[in-house]
Order: C-alpha cells, then structure tokens, then sequence
C-alpha cells in the first residue's frame, strides 16, 4: 500500500474536462491536468471531444484497486490511461463530487463536511451549458450527486435503485442526445460500511462496478460513433477498515487525512468517431 499522498489533486480533472470539449473552464477551476490534457491531444489528435461519459463509483480508494486487480479486471483493460489524484478534505462523498465538477477547493465551493446543499459557484455544468451543451446526471436514493448540482437548466434522472439508474444510463446512450452523461453507482460505499473494504461482498459490489463501465463501453462503441467520446471511471474518495461501530456496525469508513482514504485512480477511454 502507498503510505504517501499522490501528488496531483481532484481539483485539475474540471479544467481538463471542459478542455477535451475546447470549452472555458468554470471560473473558479484550479489548473487543468497536463497529463489528462495530454491524453486527449495524442487520442484524438488534436481534435475535441462531442461526448463525455463519466461513471462515478463511489469510495474505490486506490489501495483497493491495486490489491484486488480482478475485481477491476474489465476497466483496467478497456482503459487507455490511469490518473492518479489526491482528493480533498474532508474525504466525503458531497465535498468531493464538490471538488470534481466545480474544480475548486472546499472552502471555495461550499460544502466543508457531510451535508449535501446546492452549490452556487460555477461548475463544470454551467461551463457547458453556457457553451449550449446538453448534460444528464443519473443518480439514484439520496446520494450527494442528486442534490449538490440542482437548479441548473440540465436533466436530472434519480431512482430508487441502482439497476434502474444503470437502465437509463444506458437508455441515454442509446438515445444519444445528451453531450454530457454523468451515472452515479454508490454500491460499493454502502457495503463497504457495512461489511468492510475487503469484504468478499464489498469486493462483488467493486466487480459490479467494473462489469456496468464495461457495459457503459460497449453500448457508447456501439451507439455513439459519429463522437469522439471521454469515458471515465472516476470515484470520488476512498475508505479504509474501522473496528466497528456496535450501533451501526460500520466496519468500513473515510474523511480521514490519510492515503487509504485520499488516493484515487481515474481510469480513461477515448473512443473515436469513425462515421
């Protein structure tokens, strides 16, 4: 396990997302990604991306990833590239997903601690919108992605469950009338509370993961060839095993200053337009 901080933090993926469009970067985005920026040149060859689809699992910390390669084995062989990034403090799901899509620091965007209010700073959202992009987020329960990003002129899908929120995911793709696809999965987060990280089923929810990119892969490859597309696998946090809590046995958590919880490993795919 990697006992030292990763040096390049979630806060340069904003400016390099709204780059692979060619678009202006929201206002108050750190730096873009040189090595995120470089993928996109040498993929598309200069050219811009049309499409971008990110699938946003929930808490797969970068240690989890390395240790249990199979339980990934389908996005490590369709990606073309891995990212490693140093998320924000605290490590939580809504002030990292804050981070992400804004490209702003905490006490830039707003949240500072688990709580999930709209963020009024300009994102990554507005930054496509204003560039007349037509974005979808697909998310499901109360998870942070289907509150911290409402009132913008965007479509919002939330559902009770993951399989549904997965099905329109896909049923988007097949439409192909959105430029920008954001599919939230937090499976792994909750059973990892529940169970552990290494858990045998927090391990089947990170194969579950692996299975619905490798499926978002296939229907975008069969559905969406007129597009250069950005497809990432791109979680928010990762977690680290607690002893427990014997009021809600949790024995899995994150939000700590620590490796386990702040590395991450982005995984990306350019699919290039061939008619």
């Amino acid at each position: 396990m990697n006992n030292e901080l990763n040096k390049t933090s979630l806060d340069t993926l904003c400016a390099s997302l709204a780059y692979a469009y060619g678009v202006t970067p929201p206002a108050h985005a750190a730096n873009a990604n040189e090595e995120l920026n470089a993928f996109i040149d040498q993929a598309f060859g200069g050219k811009k991306v049309d499409r971008i689809f990110m699938y946003n699992p929930d808490a797969v910390a970068q240690w989890i990833y390395e240790k249990y390669p199979y339980f990934s084995r389908e996005v490590k062989a369709l990606g073309d590239i891995e990212i490693p990034f140093c998320t924000v403090m605290p490590s939580v799901t809504p002030v990292c997903f804050g981070t992400m899509y804004t490209g702003a620091q905490p006490e830039v965007h707003g949240i500072r601690k688990y709580e999930k209010p709209v963020i009024t700073i300009d994102t990554l959202f507005d930054a496509l919108l204003r560039a007349g992009k037509k974005c979808a987020l697909v998310t499901h329960g109360q998870c942070s992605l289907s509150k911290i990003y409402l009132e913008r002129e965007m479509d919002y899908f939330n559902f009770p469950s993951i399989p549904e929120a997965n099905a329109k995911a896909a049923e988007l793709i097949i439409r192909d009338e959105h430029d920008f696809i954001l599919c939230y999965n937090g499976n792994y987060d909750a059973r990892m509370h529940r169970s552990g990280p290494e858990d045998a089923e927090s391990l089947a929810e990170l194969k579950a993961n692996s299975y619905a990119f490798a499926e978002f892969c296939r229907l975008i490859e069969n559905n969406w060839q007129s597009h250069n597309t950005l497809l990432g696998y791109a979680m928010d946090h990762g977690c680290h095993p607690i002893d427990g809590d014997n009021e809600k046995q949790y024995v899995g958590s994150h939000g700590l200053d620590m490796p386990e919880d702040l590395n991450i490993l982005h995984t990306y795919k350019a699919i290039k337009a061939t008619v």
